[in-house]
C-alpha cells in the first residue's frame, strides 16, 4: 500500500472543475514518468478533472500551446511510458518572465486549466511557485503543483527524492564494475559523478563495496573544501596499502573559496536560464586529477571517466523503492489538489522506526523553490575523504538490491 498523505491545507474552492494539464522538467530521471502516470491514473478518477493534458517541454509547451490527451492514452500505453526512463513528454530548461507569465494565463484561461502539476526539481519548484503566486494576484482559480525528482537527492523538505535511488543504484553497480576492472589491472581509477552542491550521488558509490578492500577507496563530495595536495596524499596511502585505487569524485568539489575545481580549469562558463554553471556533459575534471597524479606520483597507469548524462536514464537499472515512491508522489499531489489545496510540493518524508518505511507530505511551495540541502555532516567522515555508516544505513534501502560480488579466497599453491 502506498503512505498516506500528510499535510496543512491553504484551501481556495474545493468545487472547482476544470481541465488538468501537467509538464516534465529539468534533467531527466529512471523514474519520472512513474510520477506523470500516477499522476494521470490518479486524475482519470475524479470527474471534477475533465480532459488531462501534457505540455510537451515543460512551460515551452504552454507557451507553444504544444499539448498531447493525455486521457486517450490506453492503461497499457501509460504503464509502458510509466517503465520508461527518461522525460516522455521531454523537457526544459527555462524560468518563466513576467511576459511568460501573461502568455501562460492567456493559455491556461484559453484551456480551461484549473490543475496544474511541473515535475522537477527545485528549479523546476521555483517556477511553479512563480505561476502559483502569479495565478493569486490574478485572482484566477488554479491549483498549482510541484511534484519532486532530481537524481542529486538535494530538495529542502525531502528526505529524499524520485530519481535518486535509481541513480544511486546505477552509481553503485557502474563502481562495483570499475573496481573489478581495478582489481585485475591495478593502477588508479577516477569516476567523476553528478553533483553541484550535494554530494548524495556521488556517496552512493560506497554502497559498491562488497568486500574488505573493494573501491572506491576515496570519496571526495562537494560539502568539503577540496585540497589537491590532499589528494595527492590521499591517492599515495591507499595505493601504497593495496596497490591500486578507485576514486569517486563530485562534479562540483571545489576550493575553500566555493570556486569549483572544474571551473578554474574552464576558459568559458555555459550557464543555463536560472544562473547554473555547467559542470556535466565534460570530462575536464577527471582529466585534471588524472593529469596531478601522472605529474606528483610515481603511477603509470590513471584513467578517468565521467559517468556524465548515463547516470539519469540508464534503462534496465531501476530502484523498485524509487520507481513505487515516484508513481505514488504522483498520485498524492493529485489528491491533495482535488480536496481544494491551492499549492505545494508533495516531499518525501522517512518515518522514524527500525523498518524503512515513508509517507507524503505537502510543503509550501516557497520552501522547495530555488533551494538546496547538502549532505549532513554525520554522513561524511572525519578526513573528508569517505563517507560514514550512518550514510550507508540511509542510502541502502532507498537505492535497493544490488548484485552480490564473488571473490576467490586466495589459497595459494605451494611452489615446485
Amino acid at each position: 500500500m502506498l503512505p498516506p498523505l500528510h499535510g496543512d491545507n491553504e484551501t481556495m474552492n474545493t468545487n472547482l472543475s476544470g481541465n488538468m494539464l501537467i509538464a516534465q522538467s529539468g534533467g531527466p530521471t529512471h523514474v519520472i514518468n512513474q510520477s506523470l502516470v500516477g499522476a494521470v491514473l490518479e486524475a482519470k478518477k475524479h470527474g471534477c478533472i475533465k480532459s488531462i493534458y501534457g505540455s510537451l517541454h515543460g512551460i515551452q509547451g504552454i507557451l507553444d500551446k504544444d499539448f498531447i490527451n493525455l486521457k486517450k492514452e490506453s492503461v497499457k500505453t501509460l504503464e509502458a511510458v510509466a517503465n520508461t526512463p527518461s522525460s516522455a513528454l521531454g523537457s526544459v530548461r527555462r524560468k518563466p518572465t513576467a511576459k511568460d507569465c501573461a502568455r501562460i494565463f492567456q493559455t491556461l484561461e484559453k484551456y480551461n486549466i484549473r490543475f496544474f502539476f511541473y515535475i522537477g526539481g527545485n528549479d523546476s519548484a521555483e517556477t511553479a511557485h512563480i505561476i502559483s503566486e502569479e495565478a493569486k494576484k490574478a485572482k484566477y482559480p488554479l491549483h498549482c503543483f510541484h511534484i519532486c525528482k532530481t537524481i542529486d537527492n538535494d530538495l529542502r523538505e525531502n528526505d529524499h527524492t524520485p530519481g535518486f535511488g535509481s541513480a544511486a543504484k546505477f552509481v553503485a553497480q557502474a563502481f562495483m564494475g570499475d573496481n573489478l576492472d581495478n582489481r585485475a589491472l591495478g593502477g588508479v581509477k577516477i569516476n567523476v559523478v553528478m553533483g553541484r552542491h550535494a554530494g548524495f550521488l556521488t556517496a552512493a558509490s560506497a554502497l559498491a563495496r562488497f568486500h574488505e578492500d573493494d573501491g572506491p577507496h576515496l570519496i571526495y563530495l562537494p560539502e568539503r573544501p577540496f585540497a589537491m595536495s590532499r589528494f595527492i596524499k590521499d591517492v599515495k596511502a591507499v595505493y601504497k596499502k593495496h596497490g591500486r585505487c578507485v576514486i569517486a569524485v563530485s562534479e562540483g568539489i571545489s576550493d575553500r573559496s566555493g570556486v569549483p575545481i572544474v571551473v578554474k580549469a574552464a576558459k568559458t562558463k555555459e550557464v543555463d536560464s536560472h544562473g547554473n554553471v555547467q559542470l556535466s556533459g565534460t570530462g575536464a575534471l577527471g582529466d585534471i586529477l588524472a593529469a596531478e597524479i601522472k605529474a606528483k606520483t610515481s603511477i603509470t597507469r590513471v584513467r578517468a571517466d565521467t559517468f556524465g548524462y548515463l547516470q539519469r536514464s540508464f534503462a534496465g537499472c531501476v530502484s523498485e523503492t524509487d520507481a513505487k515512491e515516484a508513481r505514488g508522489i504522483g498520485a498524492a499531489a493529485v489528491k491533495e489538489a482535488i480536496k481544494g489545496t491551492r499549492d505545494g510540493s508533495i516531499a518525501i518524508k522517512r518515518k522514524a522506526g527500525a523498518t524503512y518505511a515513508v509517507e507524503f507530505k505537502r510543503v509550501p511551495l516557497k520552501n522547495v523553490a530555488g533551494h538546496t540541502k547538502h549532505m549532513p555532516g554525520s554522513f561524511i567522515n572525519k578526513a573528508g575523504n569517505d563517507v560514514t555508516v550512518a550514510f550507508i544505513r540511509y542510502a541502502t534501502p532507498i537505492a535497493g538490491k544490488l548484485p552480490v560480488i564473488g571473490k576467490f579466497k586466495m589459497v595459494r599453491v605451494p611452489k615446485k
